[in-house]
């Protein structure tokens, strides 16, 4: 197999598995419902499942270079299929024993996601593709499966039933699995030092680079506080904007899909113009447009014509901003850090979801529909130029104190 179809069998591979995790989104919660009619246990078993994903992501890494890349890939992903068979098929279990099952799938979906990302760089630089265009790619087709997996899973529940949707749901990880055991072969990692690490040193050595790096940190603060502020958005200032102005339940349908038509469209135009632009400068106005100016026009305007106008330039904008935290995460870190590194990046960019829905209805219920929308706005605005101040430039990229060796058994 060409490096080329390499590198595609291994994005593929990726954005299926991201298809069954938006599946199972849908899916398990439905289950819940069918099996206890509670909606509080419906809840906790979508949290029971996000909390491992964000830890393993991070915690999980030094194991994954230890055991290899592309084997806790595969191991990530038929341990998934096999916990998604047995959520389906042992309902009488309980649902103590379910949301363990589904806590265990968190915790090897965040590592399984983590360690394919990493595994991009070497497959690009290989097939010879520049990294800018790859990430673009990605997050474009990201987006896709994102708008996809909610409305497939719907569906497949109605074709199938909830348990047959979820089977089909487990055979999505296995064939990630399959696809990246039979046709995916990374690169071999160049000689390095055979000198095992222990679990803490390997775990440290991310945490300390990332934090000498205030060029990826800045970034990541940006993505994670624009994560709080799209899920409080969806999940809180725009239904009740939409209750109160539109009164429509088809507005909220049409507001969600301006952003993130916008954002396809901004996809295809970063991918094309996106290696002339100057890269930093184009994140900062990216995050800056596509945050602060959806939540002000709530505020000034009841026409849904000129909220959609404004909410699609706003997905246009956040089309610039994974990509290029992307490229630069690929561009600056050592090649023997990026499990870590970019296991603690996706962590910490993450780390704003589950807070913006609480924030989103403290903020409502404290001070009203306008006034919070008009808080957050100031601070998205002021958390999005924060990159421009003079100590948050860029900068090369800091050289470890210590060059980290390379673990035994790197795939």
């Amino acid at each position: 197999m060409t490096p080329r179809r390499e590198l595609t069998t291994l994005v593929a591979a990726d954005l299926i598995s991201n298809l069954g995790s938006r599946v199972s989104v849908v899916a398990i919660p439905w289950l819940v419902l069918e099996t206890t009619g509670s909606p509080a246990k419906m809840g906790a078993v979508a949290a029971a499942e996000t909390l491992p994903y964000l830890l393993s992501g991070a915690l999980g890494t030094p194991w994954a270079d230890r055991i290899g890349l592309r084997r806790t890939s595969i191991l990530a992903d038929v341990g998934s299929a096999g916990l998604m068979v047995a959520v389906a098929l042992t309902p009488w279990l309980g649902f103590g024993a379910l949301v363990a099952l589904v806590a265990l799938v968190g915790a090897l979906r965040g590592v399984g996601d983590r360690v394919k990302h990493v595994m991009f760089r070497p497959a690009a630089e290989a097939a010879g593709v520049q990294l800018i265009r790859l990430t673009s790619v990605y997050d474009g087709l990201g987006r896709v499966v994102t708008l996809l997996g909610a409305g497939l899973g719907g569906l497949l529940i109605w074709w199938f039933g909830v348990t047959q949707a979820i089977i089909i749901d487990a055979a999505s990880f296995a064939v990630c699995a399959l696809l990246v055991g039979l046709l995916v072969r990374p690169p071999a990692p160049p000689a390095a030092p055979v000198r095992p690490e222990g679990y803490l040193r390997a775990l440290a050595g991310g945490f300390r680079y990332l934090g000498r790096d205030r060029m990826l940190l800045t970034m990541l603060l940006v993505i994670s506080a624009l994560n709080m502020v799209v899920n409080a958005s969806v999940a809180v200032y725009i239904p009740l904007w939409v209750a109160e102005v539109l009164r429509s339940p088809v507005g909220l349908g049409l507001v969600l899909g301006a952003f993130s038509a916008g954002a396809l469209l901004g996809n295809l135009l970063f991918t094309a113009y996106g290696p002339r632009l100057p890269r930093y400068l184009a994140f900062v106005v990216g995050a800056a447009v596509s945050g602060a100016p959806r939540l002000l026009v709530l505020v000034l305007s009841e026409e849904l014509a000129v909220v959609l106008a404004v909410t699609f330039a706003s997905g246009i904008g956040i089309a610039a901003v994974n990509p290029l935290l992307g490229v630069a995460i690929y561009e600056r870190v050592p090649p023997e850090l990026q499990t870590r590194v970019i296991g603690l990046a996706g962590s910490l960019a993450f780390a704003g979801l589950p807070l913006g829905a609480l924030l989103g209805g403290w903020s409502v219920t404290a001070l009203g529909l306008r006034p919070a929308l008009l808080v957050m706005t100031v601070f998205c605005l002021v958390v999005t130029l924060l990159p421009l101040l003079p100590g948050l430039r860029p900068r090369p990229a800091p050289a470890p104190a210590e060059r980290e060796p390379r673990v035994v058994g790197q795939a």
